[in-house]
């Protein structure tokens, strides 16, 4: 009796394992792994907050991170440089191109619990209309010209004196709330207490704020998909080096800017992710289309073919960069792909050079047509980078006969004085933080060939400066991205200039911060463009309550 018994004891027992452990295939079966709200991120940054007021943040990237997660604007750029709505639901442009009416988001309320209305949008922009702005001249000179106005509590209407299809990417500056600033004289505005712990309409508020730390809370009634991630702390170190140091004692879990000599310690950390970014800026060789020896197109495509850019990137800049074929980035909507590309062909640049009746006659190394040598002097900035770069590119070229002397000068001489006045023959330069709109008017257009203009290579073509002013003039995606593309294939053509590079930007984060994704990048805080998704925490959720949630699309 005892023995069945014992027996029976077992096979319930069975029976009861069996249950649980069908009634766990069961759980793990009809549910799902999904983000969870939680977590708080520490990111180490290099420098110290200013000024955090999205009009006046300009000169300070750590300025410009908190603005990025404190503000939005009426409008924001998506990956391919397209204007896309935010606090504005909407937006219509009359036939003429001159008036801009936008309908804001109802549902909108400042991290003090105030609505959003178009007062704000009419007090910002007044701020940088106002003579005591003390923000960046572009800013200034933009909006001085444009008329603002509210129609009511929730539509605002701008009125250019003549159609400018690049003003949509002004539209992307954080608001600034009325109710608290209203009072304030603009000529005071960057001494206010508000710049210390400011009022935003974005997806994170101000929370702890330390010497050493800034500490941000998630808004739990932000107007988009409220983040996952409870609270962002960074954490200010004197430069990017003491970051990555930080990081190896474990006080951080991001690394905002991974500078080349760390890249090889951070890919070993396996508890990183190390995440790589195109910036919004070209390096390159800007020539004085002045001088006599670079007026001829086949003297420009000749140093162009001459050039081993790949290599510049690889042995100067260790692989971080991009090779440039083109002044429009590869990330914009008006992105010719189609462009013509110069590679490195060394037979191709001596046939044009002979072609045009340059000859190295006497031996020297040196190509000569007549008492006239192919030689010039290549300026840069006291940057060591930037120093090699330029003795790279002069050993390049001189394998064709063209000889390129290096000069360096402090980057106060070379931007106040040589390139403005154009007293230089080559130098190299870089344009950094370019727009979202790929409107390449201001650095090629012959009336921007001045000392007040960009255009450094005084290069002058009426068919250029056609499409620019085409592209200007429309609102109509087509036609921009048409006169777009015929310029960047003129650009090609003419080779005003010898292009380099596009800079590319490394970020590293914890692997315990999931969801992190860093795309082409206007400046460095557009590694937060994604925060919203970013996870730290997860829960078990039924599958059927998650699809219908939306937090997953796969079918099972």
């Amino acid at each position: 009796m005892g023995r069945i018994r014992l027996q029976v004891i077992i096979a319930l027992f069975a029976i009861a394992l069996l249950v649980v452990g069908m009634g766990y295939m069961a759980f793990r079966v009809t549910t799902v792994t999904v983000p969870d709200y939680g977590g708080t991120y520490i990111e180490g940054v290099a420098g110290n907050p200013s000024i955090i007021n999205p009009i006046l943040s300009q000169s300070n990237p750590v300025d410009q991170d908190l603005v990025a997660l404190i503000f939005t604007g009426l409008t924001r750029t998506n990956d391919r440089g397209e204007i896309v709505p935010d606090l504005a639901e909407r937006w219509e442009i009359s036939p003429g191109g001159t008036v801009y009416t936008f309908y804001l988001r109802q549902d909108v309320l400042w991290h003090d619990g105030a609505p959003f209305t178009a007062d704000d949008v009419v007090y910002t922009v007044h701020a940088m209309q106002h003579g005591d702005f003390e923000g960046w001249a572009f800013l200034s000179d933009m909006w001085r010209t444009v008329g603002v106005e509210s129609l009511d509590a929730y539509t605002v209407r701008f009125t250019l004196r003549e159609p400018f299809a690049p003003f949509l990417e002004y539209t992307t500056i954080g608001l600034l709330p009325f109710h608290i600033l209203g009072n304030i004289s603009v000529g005071l505005l960057s001494e206010s207490k508000f710049n210390a712990a400011p009022i935003g309409t974005g997806p994170f508020k101000v929370g702890v704020v330390s010497a050493t730390s800034y500490e941000l809370v998630a808004n739990r009634e932000y107007y988009g998909a409220a983040p996952y991630i409870d609270r962002i702390q960074l954490k200010f170190y004197p430069n990017e080096t003491a970051v990555f140091e930080a990081r190896q004692r474990g006080e951080v879990m991001g690394i905002s800017r991974v500078l080349p000599e760390h890249l090889r310690a951070v890919s070993k950390d396996s508890d990183l992710q190390l995440y790589t970014g195109t910036l919004s800026g070209l390096n390159l060789v800007v020539l004085n289309l002045d001088k006599g020896i670079f007026q001829e197109r086949a003297v420009r495509a000749a140093m162009l073919w001459a050039l081993d850019r790949q290599a510049l990137v690889d042995d100067v800049l260790g692989g971080q960069g991009v090779v440039a074929h083109s002044p429009i980035l590869p990330s914009s909507w008006a992105y010719d792909a189609g462009v013509p590309r110069y590679q490195r062909d060394l037979a191709q640049a001596r046939k044009a050079l002979e072609g045009a009746d340059w000859f190295d006659d006497d031996n020297d190394g040196v190509r000569e047509r007549g008492n006239l040598k192919l030689e010039f002097v290549l300026l840069t900035n006291d940057d060591p980078v930037r120093a090699r770069l330029i003795e790279m590119i002069s050993q390049q070229l001189a394998e064709v006969g063209i000889r390129a002397i290096p000069q360096v000068v402090s980057w106060e001489e070379l931007a106040g004085q040589r390139l403005r006045l154009r007293q230089y023959d080559a130098a190299l330069i870089a344009w950094q933080d370019l727009p979202a709109d790929p409107d390449p008017y201001p650095y090629w257009h012959s009336s921007q060939a001045n000392e007040n203009g960009a255009n450094y290579a005084n290069y002058i073509s009426a068919q250029a400066d056609l499409l620019l002013q085409e592209a200007r003039l429309t609102n109509d995606v087509a036609r921009r991205t048409e006169a777009y593309r015929q310029f960047q294939q003129l650009f090609a053509q003419d080779v005003p200039a010898l292009l380099l590079y596009q800079p590319v930007y490394n970020y590293a984060v914890d692997e315990g911060v999931r969801s992190v994704q860093v795309g082409p990048m206007t400046d460095a805080s557009d590694r937060f463009a994604t925060v919203c998704s970013w996870t730290m925490a997860t829960q078990r959720m039924l599958y059927s309550e998650a699809r219908e949630k939306g937090l997953v699309t796969e079918p099972r």
